[in-house]
């Protein structure tokens, strides 16, 4: 219970609530938003849920995006590319979710720029080109890694990469008759 209330306009006055925040009675206004003041968010907040919410684990991992990011940017670099690909956590040889055994074969980073855009014309009947403009152009990377399961050559992303069950030693793959 708060028996003095300091309003953002300058007045105030006595009165008893209770409410679950605190007021100052140190003489002068807050601004912005509410009286305790704005704060912008940050990354890893949450917001307010009821108390009978039940919460989820945070995901498995955080920031995918951005480790994936500077593996692409440090990769091409480093002078151990085995030891690179075990501290990404990325498996020589994984068992994915169907259970089949998947053997790394090769890191694949592509530079993409795109300086062009098709649109199709109404009615279906062809497609018009435009070249963009230079502030439009973008630029970006595509990461892959060629896995082969013993018959075909699977690409995966960084996250079903890491996904995978790792089981790095040595292997052999048998090609059975039938």
């Amino acid at each position: 219970m708060h028996d003095d209330h300091h309003h953002h306009d300058g007045h105030s006055h006595a009165h008893s609530h209770a409410h679950g925040h605190h007021h100052h009675g140190h003489g002068h206004s807050h601004v912005g938003p509410g009286h305790n003041g704005g704060r912008d968010t940050t990354q890893w907040q949450t917001p307010h849920l009821p108390h009978d919410h039940v919460h989820e684990p945070p995901p498995a991992q955080r920031d995918l995006d951005l480790v994936e990011k500077t593996f692409v940017e440090s990769f091409a670099t480093t002078s151990d590319v085995t030891s690179f690909l075990r501290l990404a956590g990325i498996p020589f040889v994984g068992v994915d979710e169907e259970g089949r055994r998947l053997h790394l074969l090769r890191v694949e980073i592509e530079d993409l720029t795109d300086v062009g855009s098709v649109v199709p014309l109404l009615g279906g009947q062809g497609v018009r080109y435009d070249p963009l403009p230079a502030q439009l152009a973008s630029r970006r990377r595509q990461l892959a890694f060629v896995y082969h399961d013993g018959k075909r050559v699977e690409r995966l992303d960084f996250a079903n990469a890491r996904a995978l069950k790792d089981e790095s030693d040595a292997s052999e793959v048998s090609f059975g008759q039938g």
